[in-house]
């Protein structure tokens, strides 16, 4: 399968000799990254890997701050290319060090994205919405907020990477967002899930679903049924796992309340109708 590349690895020392100041780290981070995968077993996390992948996550966030507060101070139009093209070389280091380590530990996502290998549970294609007030929208409807992100828990092997949502078994689970559908898998701790990718570059999960509703490569809607949330996986109950990642892959998360903050979705933490 092949991967996709959003930014190429800087490659000639005259870009390097080229990078100042702040760029020069944002170069060199991707080198750092790939050299700390070829430490890591197969099918295995060291806590070195895990450093290195938390700390390229850091990094991208503070390069994507920085390109948004050059675009609201009306910066040059040199300032925030050259601010976004350290961002997404950041993100290819990640991507390539993450896609690399799912294909060695078999992760769905980067073996069989397509689900269509494992035989997921599909069910009927889901339609766009008529018509929608907001580009953004929750990813469910008349939950509770369970295990937050980065939340401590003897089922998970770190800290938990997404925002859980008790709903019962069945519930329409929708896109956060408008965008593609990268991965609809099964079989791993994350049960049968959807990954898609938006126009902003990031990437959510839903996992645990009872059901897929879309397919690999089809366009989705905000607030577009994507499936219907189960207790597939590793769970004790019925619920939805959302994540927000840089990457398609485990290892990119990061805080989801904030980034649906950005898009203007207030989650509250008790139910919430629609």
């Amino acid at each position: 399968m092949g991967r996709e590349h959003h930014a190429r690895l800087p490659r000639t020392r005259a870009r390097l000799r080229g990078a100042t100041g702040a760029a020069l780290p944002a170069l060199l981070l991707p080198v750092l990254l790939l050299l700390a995968l070829a430490a890591v077993p197969a099918g295995a996390e060291s806590d070195g890997f895990r450093k290195e992948a938390a700390r390229a996550v850091r990094a991208h966030e503070r390069a994507r701050e920085r390109v948004d507060r050059l675009r609201e101070s009306d910066a040059s139009p040199t300032e925030v290319e050259d601010a976004e093209r350290r961002r997404k070389t950041v993100r290819a280091g990640l991507w390539d060090l993450l896609w690399a380590t799912g294909r060695n530990s078999g992760d769905p996502v980067a073996v069989d994205p397509s689900g269509q290998d494992s035989r997921c549970p599909f069910g009927d294609r889901s339609r766009p919405p008529e018509r929608r007030a907001h580009p953004w929208t929750a990813p469910t409807r008349r939950y509770w907020l369970s295990a937050g992100y980065a939340a401590k828990g003897s089922r998970w092997a770190h800290r938990h990477t997404g925002q859980d949502f008790a709903v019962d078994s069945g519930t329409p689970v929708y896109a956060v967002g408008s965008g593609t559908v990268r991965a609809t898998t099964c079989g791993d701790g994350f049960g049968n899930q959807v990954v898609i990718r938006h126009r902003d570059g990031y990437f959510t999960q839903y996992a645990h679903l009872s059901r897929i509703d879309v397919r690999k490569g089809g366009r989705v809607s905000a607030g577009q049924r994507i499936g219907l949330s189960g207790a597939t996986g590793n769970v004790t109950g019925p619920h939805l796992h959302f994540e927000v990642r840089i990457t398609p892959y485990v290892g990119s998360a990061v805080p989801p309340l904030p980034w649906l903050r950005r898009k203007d979705v207030q989650v509250a933490g008790a139910s919430a109708l629609p």
